[in-house]
């Protein structure tokens, strides 16, 4: 080829390419996915555990895959059997406090590779509430980024996000001890006080709760983001002359008290500046004797200033109680408009399965909540309230109370059982107080349903602002509760055992058991699940081999229209278990799903609601593991189901990163811990 036509040959491919070059240059581009972050443990001050993502949908839900996975069994001593975390997102890191010792990790969120870790050893000092807690929190002023948490020992800290390194300007040396400052002598080392849930962080204030033991008040404080100094603290247990003091009617009892401590989760509405935080009561759950009256602030949900802690508004959901009601979650703040009203509305879920919604600017109901007149008890010295709060909407999501019509029936040989084992026990409608019990005598105590975990506990629920929906998981799971005589003072009474029935995700009680989290030296003991259909009834006998007396679903999630207060759905959460599905006693016996017990929270999105399973089971393939499952936001009908080795044990977060929608969650077995991600393929 001549050098002329090599030349106009190069010339013209030139040519070609920069035509080529130009029309790419030319075409649209495909529009960036931008990144969303997940940076509150309720996924908003809010606290409603919902994102508008919806790369991930019906369609594709079966389709995902595991994209990474972070093992925290290196974090700690021993594996951790219960890692109940819910991570934080923010600039494509993750941040969570994960192992036996409440390390903080800092983790890339596209591969799950590890950033930055911190640990801080406190020696001798325990705290009330071990593991590796529900997570940590996130705080910037949009030059300085903050994670801030709280030590198993009952210390905060304060982490520069982005080296993991303690804030040298904050409290000493980055770290504030939570047990100074605290208007009364605490013990510095003893197991007497403590939290799981993060800090709520919002504005320049850090707000603080305490999972205490009776040897400490809980009260609640808030603190200086930048410097750790206290800003103002609230007496969840009035003194003389404070507000509530009067509702101690028996003098002495208020200064006598402990507990009463914030130990769930909060919310917050910046442009009211008010916290919410919901109270525990007073030692101890199920004897009020030494608490008499309705003893604020016990039970309650209270509303203070944020910059000053001044009380705003509080509501009793429970009066006097003596069930162990107390306030597990963080309340939900929504936008409702109630026969033509716009109200700024906060929904409270509960361990007694209903769901009270109130102003949030003023605490009054949004619905009726009338005191309605419930059964009062027998035990000697004891102080009832007449009445109860009751919402009129919406309906309970949960059973509440046990009676002959809530047993299980599934063939005449158990309905008969169950009735026989039910006539050695109290049964009533909610808020049927424990019986007095003597040992040997008469009956054994009440069959309590929800059980002291609820009905609905720490995770809480779900919000879809657009459709005013409000998604919840709850157990369905019978306790046996009774006050006797202390068997080794007789001048005294003490709680005769909590026995819980077994377990539907771990019948024989486990690491999912209620045997977690014991307060105030409560014992609980679990039946064994190869008692015979005919052997004798004793007080501890509360299955039949094994099986719930209460009727299933044991777990399920319901959808709350809070457009107008009913129920849109319910479904029963999780397959039937193994242990159920393939009893000597069910043989021939077709039974619905059944659901499993466990303790779950849920995630919305814009079509769906994403939980885990409580509980393994055996599948069509002889893998003996869990699911992650996908519902249907307006039906309930379930969309997909994706593999997991490890039941959920923390909530599930979402988040956009690099052009993917993730979902991940902290997952557990008695063999160790994973916080798992899933995406897409591709």
């Amino acid at each position: 080829m001549s050098g002329i036509n090599r030349r106009n040959m190069m010339a013209a491919t030139s040519v070609l390419a920069l035509m080529g070059q130009q029309a790419f240059a030319q075409a649209p581009a495909a529009p960036k996915i931008p990144d969303t972050d997940w940076d509150q443990f309720g996924g908003n001050l809010a606290s409603q555990r919902y994102s508008p993502l919806d790369q991930i949908n019906a369609d594709n839900f079966n389709k995902l895959e595991l994209a990474w996975k972070f093992n925290t069994d290196s974090l700690g001593p021993t594996p951790d059997a219960y890692f109940n975390s819910t991570p934080l997102i923010v600039k494509g890191r993750i941040y969570t406090t994960a192992g036996m010792r409440r390390d903080v990790v800092c983790l890339d969120g596209a591969n799950g590779e590890l950033l930055w870790t911190y640990r801080y050893d406190e020696g001798e000092r325990i705290g009330s509430r071990g593991g590796p807690g529900f997570g940590c929190s996130y705080w910037t002023d949009g030059t300085e980024e903050r994670v801030i948490f709280c030590t198993r020992g009952y210390h905060m800290i304060s982490l520069d996000a982005k080296t993991g390194l303690p804030d040298p300007k904050f409290g000493t040396g980055g770290i504030v001890d939570l047990r100074q400052n605290f208007d009364q002598e605490v013990h510095p080392t003893r197991g007497i006080v403590g939290i799981h849930a993060p800090p709520l962080v919002t504005k320049n204030v850090i707000v603080v709760g305490n999972a205490p033991t009776a040897a400490v008040k809980g009260y609640l404080r808030g603190f200086d983001v930048r410097t750790g100094a206290r800003k103002w603290i609230f007496h969840t247990i009035p003194k003389k002359g404070d507000f509530g003091y009067d509702t101690w009617i028996t003098s002495g009892q208020a200064e006598a008290a402990g507990n009463v401590g914030v130990w769930a989760p909060m919310s917050a509405d910046e442009e009211l500046g008010l916290v919410y935080a919901g109270v525990e009561l007073p030692p101890t759950d199920l004897n009020g004797t030494q608490r008499h009256g309705t003893a604020l602030f016990s039970e309650s949900l209270v509303a203070l200033d944020l910059q000053t802690g001044k009380r705003k508004w509080h509501y009793q959901l429970t009066h006097h109680g003596l069930w162990d009601y107390d306030i597990p979650c963080a309340s939900i703040l929504c936008e409702l408009n109630v026969n033509g009203r716009a109200v700024k509305a906060i929904a409270q879920p509960s361990k007694q399965g209903y769901l009270y919604v109130l102003d949030r600017v003023t605490g009054k109901p949004v619905w009726p909540i009338p005191e309605t007149r419930v059964p009062k008890g027998d035990v000697p010295g004891e102080w009832y309230s007449p009445t109860q709060p009751i919402p009129s909407r919406p309906p309970p999501y949960d059973e509440n109370g046990m009676e002959e019509k809530d047993l299980i029936d599934w063939t005449p040989e158990l309905k008969a059982r169950a009735l026989e084992i039910s006539k050695h026990y109290k049964l009533g409608p909610a808020f049927t107080p424990p019986p007095f019990v003597t040992p040997g005598k008469g009956i054994f105590g009440l069959m309590m349903l929800p059980g002291t975990q609820g009905g609905a506990n720490w995770p809480g629920g779900s919000y879809d602002p657009e459709s005013r929906k409000l998604f919840i998981y709850s157990k369905t799971r019978m306790e046996a509760v009774g006050i006797q005589r202390n068997p080794t003072d007789p001048t005294k009474l003490s709680q005769a055992g909590l026995v819980t029935a077994p377990n539907t995700a771990d019948p024989a009680g486990g690491i999912f058991g209620s045997a977690a989290n014991l307060k105030g030296g409560t014992t609980r003991s679990f039946v064994s699940v190869n008692d015979a259909i005919d052997a004798p009834i004793v007080p501890r006998l509360l299955s039949i081999e094994g099986l719930p007396l209460n009727k299933p679903p044991f777990g399920r999630i319901t959808a709350l229209d809070l457009n107008d207060g009913t129920m849109a759905w319910q479904v029963a959460h999780g397959e039937t278990p193994d242990f159920i599905k393939n009893h000597r006693l069910l043989k021939g016996v077709k039974i619905p799903r059944t659901g499993q017990s466990g303790i779950l929270g849920t995630l919305a999105t814009k079509t769906l609601v994403i939980c885990g399973d409580a509980g393994v089971f055996t599948d069509e393939e002889g893998r003996k593991a869990a699911r992650l499952r996908a519902y249907d936001k307006n039906t309930g009908e379930e969309k997909g189901a994706v593999f997991m080795e490890k039941v959920q044990t923390g909530s599930p977060i979402t988040y956009m990163l690099g052009g993917k929608q993730y979902i991940v969650l902290a997952t557990s077995s008695g063999y160790g811990a994973d916080l798992v991600a899933y995406r897409l393929p591709g």
